[in-house]
């Protein structure tokens, strides 16, 4: 029975530090560019170098 405890209250601590990192990275912004993930995809990702062996 003392065991059970043990890890609800484990259990309770480990959800409270998500929530609290959760609500931290909503106040820090990091959910704000939703439309940039989706597009990336179609971006081109050559660097410099190959374009400038292409020429």
């Amino acid at each position: 029975m003392y065991a059970i405890f043990v890890l609800i209250i484990i259990s309770l601590l480990v959800a409270i530090g998500f929530l609290i990192a959760f609500i931290w990275a909503v106040k820090n912004n990091q959910y704000e560019d939703d439309y940039t993930p989706s597009v990336r995809i179609l971006f081109d990702n050559e660097t410099k170098e190959s374009q400038e062996e292409k020429k």
